[in-house]
């Protein structure tokens, strides 16, 4: 659990310097992940560890994180198209 918390962590931070660069709007184009909930992951998980609870991790890694990667692939996807038009 230590393990998975501290990649969502990682990933949480990311998102949040992804954000900042793009000026705010990136994520926003793709509507369909809950960037805030998301991004708060990581402040809850950095902020409040003893209070998690397992089910909540599950979840969010057997729910959340397949859309989330699929919504990252899209961007990564729709930049390399932008870029070379």
């Amino acid at each position: 659990m230590d393990a998975i918390c501290m990649m969502l962590i990682v990933i949480g931070e990311s998102l949040k310097n992804l954000d900042k660069i793009s000026g705010q709007k990136l994520l926003s184009r793709y509507p369909d992940v809950d960037w805030k909930k998301a991004k708060g992951m990581r402040d809850s998980i950095t902020h409040h560890y003893a209070d998690i609870h397992v089910d909540t991790i599950f979840f969010t890694c057997e729910r959340k994180i397949p859309m989330l990667l699929g919504t990252i692939k899209k961007i990564i996807k729709d930049l390399k198209i932008e870029s070379s038009s």
